[in-house]
């Protein structure tokens, strides 16, 4: 899917206000979170790739927290969309 502010995914199919971002930089795929009801995520977080994603959910292990934030970011279905949006 596209909108005014790129190429997206629904991270939580049940909650159509969460979008992910995808974007291709420098051979690179980035992702980027937006939420309706908390538009400072988008504000405070600029695009990731999966090297800091994963660095970040290490942290987030090591704090003994039990949640994966990893799983929002999904590297197959950001390669399917942008492969899709360079056929149009």
């Amino acid at each position: 899917m596209q909108d005014k502010d790129g190429i997206f995914y629904y991270p939580y199919p049940e909650n159509k206000r969460i979008r992910m971002f995808v974007r291709e930089q420098d051979g690179n795929i980035e992702f980027r979170l937006s939420n309706v009801d908390h538009p400072e995520i988008w504000e405070r977080h600029g695009w990731l790739d999966l090297d800091i994603i994963r660095r970040g959910a290490k942290m987030f292990e090591e704090r003994g927290s039990k949640a994966d934030p990893t799983k929002i970011y999904d590297l197959e279905t950001a390669r399917y969309l942008l492969k899709e949006a360079r056929k149009k």
